[in-house]
């Protein structure tokens, strides 16, 4: 297995645009083919609550990544990273001089891509202009939901930090990303809004975004936004521009959403972005049927922040 970069940063073609899906699709099917890439198998259900039609995801083998986790943390190096150097058989392409896209190994969600940056960064640290052109290089060819774990209170399960892509529709037959149907029911703050719906704390904000829009130009509007929503949730110190607090970042080419975290999980059910898509993951019956029990709005209510 061939690890590491192969070519100087400083050096990089330019990725020829309108490529990215065409290469995420091929390299899909090889890293297939020599085992790199192991989707998790699910089932899934639908539990709809206050209108939000929540898709629950039930994995069937988890327990192969938590295995392979596990060996990691117990390697003989406590600071193992996956992504330095990352696996080339996972490799799609390089978006910029700082960043580079990945295969997620352990994937739930058919092409989901991983936005890495070549040097290392914590998870924890704030989103630059660079992150946000790096994930706009990609979110402009594939329409999906961009996300953000900012550290493992966040649902994160790596420290080198990383946006995430994966295409939509997130349900295959209904609504295409859940959690817009409680968007729509949103009280407004000038250009930031609330939704009356979700019995936590978030803000949001749409996007003007366009096609004839740079990465750069898209990057500049989504970090402008992005420390508007941080301030609003008092997660952001504008004076000496430090972070206050784990959250979750969720964005489209329509709209940003921030979810400020105090917990991981709750009744023993992690939850990161995804979960506040409105897609929730459970590994076993039973977690399913205690889901059930005590509904996702209350799963999220408790790792999220209170009202």
């Amino acid at each position: 297995m061939n690890a590491g970069f192969s070519t100087s940063p400083n050096a990089l073609a330019r990725l020829e645009p309108g490529t990215l899906w065409a290469k995420a699709i091929a390299q899909t099917q090889c890293a297939l083919d020599c085992g790199a890439l192991q989707p998790i198998p699910t089932q899934s259900l639908q539990i709809e609550q206050s209108g939000i039609p929540f898709l629950v995801r039930i994995l069937a083998n988890i327990a192969r990544k938590e295995k392979a986790k596990k060996q990691e943390e117990n390697s003989s190096n406590p600071d193992f990273n996956p992504f330095l150097p990352y696996d080339r058989d996972l490799f799609v392409a390089d978006l910029s001089p700082t960043h580079v896209c990945l295969l997620n190994k352990y994937n739930v969600v058919d092409h989901h891509l991983l936005i890495i940056t070549r040097a290392f960064a914590e998870q924890t640290s704030l989103l630059t202009h660079a992150d946000f052109a790096a994930l706009w290089h990609c979110l402009a060819e594939v329409e999906g939901l961009g996300f953000y774990n900012s550290g493992k209170t966040a649902g994160a399960s790596q420290r080198h930090k990383h946006l995430q892509l994966v295409p939509i529709p997130l349900v295959p037959m209904g609504q295409p990303i859940p959690i817009e149907i409680a968007l729509a029911d949103t009280h407004w703050d000038a250009e930031i809004g609330h939704s009356l719906l979700l019995p936590f704390q978030h803000a949001w904000m749409k996007l003007n975004w366009h096609e004839t829009l740079s990465d750069h130009g898209a990057a500049t509007l989504t970090q402008t936004a992005y420390h508007r929503l941080l301030e609003k949730l008092n997660l952001y110190d504008p004076i000496d521009q430090s972070l206050k607090g784990a959250y979750n970042l969720l964005i489209t080419r329509q709209w940003l959403l921030i979810v400020p975290r105090r917990q991981e999980q709750f009744c023993s059910i992690p939850v990161n972005s995804l979960g506040f898509a409105g897609t929730l993951f459970v590994r076993d019956q039973q977690q399913l049927d205690r889901l059930q029990e005590i509904t996702p709005l209350t799963l999220l209510q408790n790792v999220a922040q209170p009202l």
